[in-house]
């Protein structure tokens, strides 16, 4: 995997807290969701709001901005809570392989663009399958197990 980080600036995580506080209170923003996983040096549970793609009935976690705190957290925890703080869930991760992607990615740039433009790796909803297969190894992407 290639490692980028495209690291939020200010005024993007301040916005971010926001909507990760209404998505853990149970309110959506554009379908988002709150999600937790333990820190890998304190064990403290850390929070991040997140849009949980469904495909063909399987959920995945994507990480348009790369090899973000969550997605280092996640892979060492290999699971994570998704929900509301009253009634969040435990689901174990699996990560989906590069070749994977590019439909995956193709299916979250077509919902979320507007959302997450500039942070993709330079993708849009329009990128070739060649772009996309470039540009996968960079965006983390993980199934959530059942």
């Amino acid at each position: 995997m290639t490692t980028r980080y495209d690291q939020p600036r200010a005024v993007a995580r301040a916005g971010n807290e926001v909507i990760r506080r209404l998505a853990e209170a149970g309110v959506s923003v554009a379908g988002t969701s709150a999600l937790r996983v333990r820190g890998r040096r304190t064990g403290k549970l850390r929070g991040v709001v997140v849009n949980v793609l469904t495909v063909d009935g399987r959920r995945y976690l994507i990480s348009p901005r790369g090899n973000t705190e969550w997605v280092r957290n996640a892979r060492a925890a290999g699971v994570v809570q998704l929900g509301p703080s009253w009634r969040s869930r435990d689901y174990p991760l699996v990560e989906v392989p590069d070749e994977a992607k590019p439909a995956l990615l193709q299916e979250y740039l077509r919902r979320w663009y507007w959302e997450v433009k500039g942070h993709v790796g330079g993708l849009t909803p329009q990128s070739t399958e060649g772009e996309l297969q470039r540009v996968a190894p960079t965006i983390p992407v993980f199934e959530l197990q059942a």
